[in-house]
Parts: C-alpha cells; structure tokens; sequence
C-alpha cells in the first residue's frame, strides 16, 4: 500500500473484491434494467436481462420478475418452473403458492393445480386460498363433491371470500342443491351487494327454479349495467324461445354472437340462411344455457 493511499484511506483492494464489486454492478445493471423492459412490455428482452442477473446472484426478487415476464410471453410453463424455485428458497411464503395456483389454472392442468394447493396447505393450514385452490382442482377434474368440501373448509377459515362462496354456489347449482346454492347467493349479496357475477349467479338460479320473469328482469338489469355480459344474451334468449317468443330470442342470439362472433360456426354455417325456429334450436342445444 502506498503512503498516499494509506493517508487518505484508501485502501488497495485484493483481486476477489474488485470481482465481486464487478459483479455486482453487473447484476444489478441487468436487474434493473430487465424492470424498466417489463414496464415497457419488452417481455423477451426482460427475461434476458433476468437470466442474466440470476448467473451472478440467486434473488427472489429477480426471480419473480423473471416469473412475471414468462407469464406475459405466455411461457406458463417456465413461469411455475421459476415460481418454484422462490417455493424452494421461502417455502412459508404463501404469495407465491397462490400466484403459482393462478399459472396452474390458466394452464387447466389440475393434477399441478391440486399439488400446488396440497402443498400450500401443509405449509399452513390457516391459508384459506389453499382450500379454494384444491376447489378449483377439484371442479376441473369433475369432482364435485370434492369441491364443496374444499370450498366449505376455506370458508370456515375465512367466510368472507367472494370467490370462494361463489365457486361453491355455482357447484351446488351444477350438482342440483338449489336450495344451498340459493343460500349462498343471499349471503353473497348481503356481503358483495348485486354485483355482476352475483347477479348472473342469480339469474341462473331463478331460471333453474322455473322462475323465468324474475330471471329475465335479472338479466335485463345486468344487461342495462354492461351491455357487453354476452352471457346475459344467451340465456334470457333461451328462457324467452322455451317461451315461444321467437323475435326475442332470435334478437339475443344475434346480440350474443354479435359479442362472441368466433361461436357463429359452432352454432351454424348458415345463419341468415336458416329459418328462425331451426336456428334457435340449434342455437340454443348447442349452448349450455347456463353456463355450467
């Protein structure tokens, strides 16, 4: 060390110092600038810099971004991949069991989603969303009953979860339990009020239960609050053709394929050519009513 640098505090640095202050300035270049390209929607561009950064430093954080960038490429794949490895290094981090359950989903494959929640739930047992996660499982692999059971112990953890009650109100609908499902789309709208998909909830249920004016004023409302609830079209269409209104439905379906142009061939190839009963009743057979 010179007289110099010893007088002025500045120390001489050993060769392994200046290689790690390197690499850290490389990593945090990479890092942050990986940030700014996500925030531009330069995904590919972002998910170099990450990979990048991760060669010189594991960090969650960079990792989550990295998992963020997938996701926007609809990489699912390597996004969960990623998600995994944060699991690995903070296993009691409960965010990142749910956003891995949300890739899962999107994915619709339900054996990973099940894992997912199994896991999540093993690491605690009080996390609510774990229970609705193995729900959403549950329902994609047909089983119902399973379902509610799921949905029941998220709610006993915690009953104010919008998602939860109104999962469990459309299984018990699709399974044919009216009455429970009717119990849940009340508790619904006392907590939520009548939002949209607590109003479409129960619209489909007053149909179910024959109550075909109270529905259609139902899905009038929700019409009349967004005019885009393609959904809302299609089934009031349905209760008004069982009714033998044929210039209604006929009106509804059109607006409802005005809205989801891509089932015009699903319903037929020929629709201004068809007569108006035949096409409804094509229409109408080849939809599921309520969406189930």
């Amino acid at each position: 060390m010179s007289f110099w640098k010893a007088l002025f505090g500045g120390a001489e640095k050993n060769p392994e110092e200046e290689k790690q202050e390197d690499a850290t300035r490389k990593f945090d270049l990479y890092k942050y600038d990986g940030i700014k390209a996500l925030r531009m929607n330069q995904a590919e561009y972002a998910v170099k810099c990450f990979t990048e950064a991760l060669k010189l430093k594991t960090d969650i954080e960079t990792l989550d971004y990295l998992s963020q960038a997938f996701v926007r490429m609809g990489h699912f794949a390597e996004a969960l991949s990623t998600l995994d490895i944060v699991r690995k290094i903070a296993p009691k981090a409960m965010l990142v069991y749910d956003r891995m359950g949300h890739i899962a989903y999107m994915m619709e494959d339900y054996d990973r989603l099940g894992e997912i929640a199994r896991q999540a739930q093993e690491q605690d047992p009080q996390h609510a969303h774990a229970y609705y996660m193995a729900a959403q499982a549950a329902v994609g692999t047909n089983n119902p009953v399973g379902a509610i059971a799921q949905l029941t112990q998220s709610l006993a953890v915690d009953d104010t979860q919008e998602e939860a009650r109104l999962l469990r109100a459309q299984t018990l609908m699709a399974m044919g339990d009216l009455e429970a499902a009717q119990r849940d789309a009340d508790l619904l709208k006392d907590q939520f009020g009548a939002d949209e998909e607590v109003m479409l909830l129960s619209a489909r249920l007053a149909a179910r239960q024959g109550k075909a004016d109270e529905a259609k004023a139902l899905y009038g409302r929700l019409i009349e609050e967004n005019p885009f609830q393609a959904d809302a079209f299609r089934e009031r269409g349905k209760l008004l053709f069982d009714e033998g209104d044929k210039e209604g439905a006929e009106a509804d379906m059109r607006k409802y394929l005005e809205l989801r142009p891509e089932e015009l061939n699903g319903v037929n190839g020929e629709y201004k050519a068809e007569g108006v009963e035949e096409m409804m009743k094509r229409a109408y057979s080849a939809i599921n009513p309520f969406g189930l």
